[in-house]
């Protein structure tokens, strides 16, 4: 039996236009997720999924996964979740040269489904990590990394991009502009606080949705083009720990995001709530459509002002994590 864990994440900037080949700046924070990995004498799975915001479920399936959990969440979720976890299970088995191996599979999270908080991300990237060990094979981070890239991209329909995972796998802040991943060093304490309508988006249809504005409007592609402006300006601001100035551009961020459409009003609620609180910045993390915001405050008054926002179902600090994908046992 061997457990891995690896963090989820939040965005600085960037969401959306990385899939462009633009730059982004996610950082892993302290929510983890733990798969815990047991081989099985035949060569199909179990899988039990606690804690992703879901009632909890386990089902037993083979290669075409053809049964499905009966969970009360949308079914794109339950599908994607699945699809993830059969990745990461193949990508073990090519990394292992053990193409029949199968396995008990139990996932605990802290990070909520589909929020924008890199849950995804996180269960591959700890997924491959134990079950690679599970058949006696170490690989690095960079390596897994790679590999949970590449189940993402299949899940996603070839829109993702390596940012997520990258992070994941590494830790800390880091820097992604297509295939160039680079953690980064020296980065300034940032006093995340982190706003949950508990809700979810789904990340391929609001992908597909400003693709498709992007290629009818030139002034959505140059919206695109203008939150790689804002990235490349606020690795500058982080160079100089300039946490007001990276506030700043959190705040530009939102308002681009929210003229490609993945926003929502209770993700704009929760916004406008940080900002009146006198937060350095605030926008929403991740795909959008629901889930979560970030927002910079050195003080409590952001917190507190997103306990009291209706719509907002929990708040929380969230501590940057330098830890990336790390062994349990």
């Amino acid at each position: 039996m061997t457990t891995s864990s690896a963090p989820g994440k939040v965005y600085l900037f960037g969401e959306h236009a990385v899939v462009y080949g633009e730059p982004a700046v996610p950082c892993a924070i302290e929510r983890r997720a733990r798969v815990t990995v047991e081989a099985r004498a035949d060569d199909r799975l179990q899988v039990q999924a606690n804690d992703l915001t879901l009632d909890g479920f386990t089902v037993t399936w083979g290669g075409d996964a053809d049964d499905r959990p009966d969970v009360d969440v949308p079914a794109p979720l339950v599908e994607a979740a699945m699809g993830y976890i059969d990745g990461a299970v193949e990508q073990a088995r090519e990394a292992a040269d053990a193409p029949e191996a199968g396995f008990d599979v139990t996932i605990e999270s802290e990070i909520p489904l589909g929020a924008g908080l890199g849950s995804s991300a996180a269960v591959v990237v700890a997924c491959i990590d134990a079950a690679t060990r599970e058949l006696g094979v170490e690989l690095d981070a960079a390596t897994i990394a790679d590999r949970a890239f590449q189940v993402e991209y299949e899940v996603q329909d070839g829109e993702a991009s390596r940012a997520d995972t990258f992070c994941s796998a590494m830790g800390g802040a880091v820097h992604v502009q297509g295939d160039d991943c680079r953690r980064l060093t020296d980065v300034p304490n940032l006093p995340f606080v982190v706003g949950y309508d508990g809700g979810t988006g789904d990340t391929g249809e609001l992908v597909a949705g400003v693709r498709a504005l992007r290629e009818e409007y030139g002034f959505a592609a140059d919206t695109v083009a203008a939150i790689g402006d804002i990235v490349r300006r606020g690795k500058g601001a982080l160079d100089e720990d300039d946490v007001e100035e990276v506030g700043r551009l959190m705040d530009f961020n939102h308002g681009l995001l929210s003229a490609l459409g993945v926003s929502s009003r209770s993700l704009d609620a929760m916004v406008w709530a940080a900002r009146e609180a006198d937060a350095l910045g605030a926008k929403l993390t991740g795909a959008g459509g629901g889930g979560c915001v970030v927002a910079l405050d050195r003080t409590e008054q952001t917190l507190t002002a997103l306990e009291y926002t209706p719509g907002c179902e929990e708040a929380f600090r969230a501590e940057l994590d330098t830890d990336g994908v790390r062994a349990e046992r």
